[in-house]
């Protein structure tokens, strides 16, 4: 028996099916409504309709990110000392924080008329930085959930392939019919926009449910206090866990690449090919072929593994937007039409990834004899909000640079040029180093990963 726990079990009461991949479809379904909300259109929100200068709403998103990421260790420190109940360890904080973090998001869209320019500024400081935090305290929970859902590997990928898809229907709901709310004649409506948070905010809150009721925690770890608040000694075994370090790198440039293309498409959309109604197709395009390749990933990652499936998908990307570089004088449907081949292949990765942290879980407790799975999802967790601190800072000061004015009806043709290289050229750059880190230095091949499972299964059974 692992000396951080006092008791270690999986319940039988019920096998792993799909009422769990529902469950666990609802809860990143539930998280998407809002995060890609936030990611497609509260640049655009800030820069037209608070009139907030782009390096200023760059700098709120790179200190914001930054906060998020220390409040996410704190938030999963708190979790991992606290004792299961008999609805599980991570389920309860899911339903609890869920309703004050849809009421935060629902506020960074509301706009009092008659306020001055500091108020504005101010109200985006606050409800921005209130909304982060509280994400915090649900998608903490929600992705260590993972890995208590099963102990079996490829179960595991499952969970991660139903994961993305509940991120990619919010996707396709959001991105598509978003731009047909938000946008009167190519310009946001303040009052659209209020409304698609409200409605957003309603769907998300009966997603979270969804995910309450339809889960179920069958690795139940009681901790042992007093270990678990032994913080030298996790901090050693998170130092020497390579695979976790190298897939936080890996994401952490995914998700930099991930926030600047939602926030630069807008731009490219609106100003470069003066087509709003685009993005709803692109956004369409998006979650269509991640959904086409949903049915792959489970054949495709027994046969070649996950490491290799996602470094081979980031190739492709790469290759594709380096191509779309290029033919910068294609139309806004040519442009959605190569992209789609890009949009497959990165979702080889982003349908594999969140497998990748169960199993980075795992090595955790094979390297301490320590069950800390939010702690371990947190350090994650806090890769990627400084990854979107990075991605939010470099995408307002990317739009300053190339010279992006929000008072001109039409942007220089640098500046275009500047908006079109920032959606192709960077994420072709980043795609392809991703494709390195996976393919040379995350050790974590198949093989491995079948042996670990079934090293720890016995260590649990002593």
């Amino acid at each position: 028996m692992s000396p951080s726990t006092s008791k270690l079990e999986n319940k039988t009461n019920r096998p792993f099916g799909m009422r769990d991949k529902l469950g666990y479809l609802f809860g990143d379904f539930g998280n998407d409504f809002f995060f890609i909300l936030v990611s497609a259109f509260l640049m655009v929100y800030y820069t037209d309709i608070f009139h907030i200068s782009a390096e200023l709403v760059g700098t709120l998103f790179f200190i914001a990110r930054l906060w998020d990421a220390f409040a996410d260790f704190a938030w999963g420190r708190f979790i991992d000392t606290r004792k299961a109940t008999k609805h599980g360890k991570f389920k309860p904080w899911i339903l609890r924080m869920s309703f004050p973090l849809v009421l935060s998001g629902v506020l960074m869209f509301v706009k009092i008329p008659g306020m001055s320019d500091g108020f504005y500024l101010a109200w985006a400081f606050v409800t921005y930085i209130v909304w982060g935090t509280l994400y915090s305290t649900v998608n903490i929970p929600y992705g260590s959930m993972a890995s208590v859902i099963t102990a079996d590997p490829v179960e595991r990928t499952t969970l991660s392939t139903w994961r993305t898809m509940g991120a990619m229907l919010a996707s396709l709901i959001i991105n598509v019919l978003g731009p047909l709310i938000v946008f009167v004649d190519n310009k946001m409506d303040a009052d659209r926009m209020f409304m698609a948070a409200v409605l957003f905010g309603v769907l998300a809150i009966a997603c979270y449910i969804g995910c309450y009721k339809l889960s179920t925690e069958r690795i139940v770890d009681q901790p042992d206090t007093k270990q678990n608040k032994n913080l030298g000694k996790t901090m050693k075994g998170l130092v020497k866990n390579k695979p976790l370090i190298w897939i936080l790198i890996a994401s952490l440039i995914f998700m930099i690449n991930m926030m600047l293309i939602g926030t630069v498409n807008a731009y490219l959309f609106k100003d470069f090919f003066n087509n709003t109604a685009m993005l709803s197709a692109i956004g369409f395009v998006q979650a269509a072929v991640v959904l086409l390749a949903t049915p792959l990933i489970k054949p495709l990652v027994a046969r070649f593994g996950k490491k290799e499936l996602a470094a081979a998908g980031m190739a492709l990307a790469g290759a594709t937007y380096l191509l779309l570089y290029f033919l910068n004088d294609i139309s806004s449907l040519q442009f959605v039409i190569i992209s789609a081949i890009g949009m497959f292949a990165m979702g080889l990765f982003n349908l594999v990834v969140w497998a990748f942290v169960t199993d980075v879980i795992d090595y955790h407790e094979f390297l301490t004899d320590m069950r800390e799975d939010a702690t371990v999802y947190s350090i994650y967790s806090m890769a990627l909000k400084i990854g979107q601190a990075i991605a939010g800072g470099i995408g307002g000061y990317a739009l300053g640079a190339v010279g992006y004015n929000s008072t001109l009806d039409v942007q220089a043709e640098s500046t275009l040029n500047g908006i079109y290289g920032l959606a192709t050229l960077v994420p072709a750059i980043i795609y392809i180093v991703i494709f390195f880190i996976l393919m040379f230095l995350y050790p974590l091949n198949k093989k491995r990963t079948m042996q670990l499972s079934a090293e720890l299964a016995e260590r649990r059974k002593k």
